[in-house]
C-alpha cells in the first residue's frame, strides 16, 4: 500500500476501494492478513475467457450489423482508419509499446459491437476485454515481428462494412483465438506444454 500511495499520490481508503473492485473482477487477490496480490495467470482462465469473449462478441457483432446505420458505419470506418494509421510499436526495429495504439485498438473493437443495442452486453464485453488485457500483453513481443494485426483488423472491418456477417464473426473470433494461441504455446509462460507442441 505504501508503494501505491506514493505512486498515485492518494490515500489508502480510495486505493483499498479500487483494489476491492479489482478483486471482484478477478484481477487481484486479497489474502488474509497478507494484503493484496496480483492474481496469477492460468491457462484454464485464458481458454475460458477467450471462449466466452468469442461467444458474446459474436452475438454483439451480429446485432450491430443487423442494426447497421450509415452513422455507425462511418464511425467504424473512422476508428479503423485511425487505428491503421497508428504504429503498433514506437520503434520499428524492436517492440516498444505505443499507448496511443492501445487506446485506438480498444475504441475500434468497442465500435464493432457498439451498435448492438444492449449497454449491458457492451459492458460485459468490456469486462472480458479488461480481464484478457494482461494475457494479451504477454503475447505482444513474441507476436509483433510476424503477426500482421493491421491486416486482421482491416479484414474484419471490410467484412462488416460489406454486410458479410458470418465472415465478419469468423474473422473476429479467429483474431481473438490467435492471440490466445500465441500465449498458450509459449513454454516460458506455460512450461507444461507437451514435447509434441500440443497444449496439455
Amino acid at each position: 500500500m505504501r508503494v501505491l500511495t506514493e505512486t498515485y499520490q492518494t490515500g489508502q481508503t480510495p486505493l483499498r476501494e479500487a483494489l476491492n473492485r479489482l478483486t471482484a473482477d478477478g484481477l487481484v487477490e486479497c489474502r488474509e492478513q497478507r494484503g493484496f496480490y496480483v492474481a496469477d495467470i492460468s491457462r484454464n482462465e485464458l481458454v475460458e475467457l477467450t471462449k466466452t469473449r468469442c461467444w458474446v462478441e459474436s452475438l454483439a457483432l451480429r446485432e450491430s450489423m443487423a442494426a447497421a446505420t450509415p452513422q455507425w458505419e462511418e464511425t467504424l470506418l473512422l476508428a479503423g482508419h485511425r487505428l491503421g494509421k497508428t504504429p503498433r510499436s514506437l520503434k520499428p526495429e524492436h517492440f516498444e509499446d505505443n499507448p496511443e495504439w492501445e487506446k485506438l485498438h480498444r475504441a475500434f473493437h468497442k465500435t464493432l459491437i457498439g451498435n448492438c443495442g444492449s449497454q449491458s452486453l457492451i459492458a460485459f464485453c468490456g469486462q472480458l476485454a479488461d480481464q484478457l488485457y494482461r494475457y494479451r500483453r504477454l503475447s505482444i513481443q513474441k507476436a509483433f515481428p510476424t503477426r500482421h494485426v493491421a491486416d486482421e483488423h482491416q479484414a474484419i472491418m471490410s467484412a462488416v462494412l460489406s454486410g458479410r456477417t458470418d465472415e465478419a464473426v469468423a474473422l473476429l473470433t479467429a483474431h481473438y483465438r490467435q492471440t490466445a494461441e500465441v500465449i498458450l504455446r509459449d513454454q516460458r509462460i506455460f512450461p507444461e506444454l507437451r514435447d509434441d507442441g500440443e497444449v496439455a
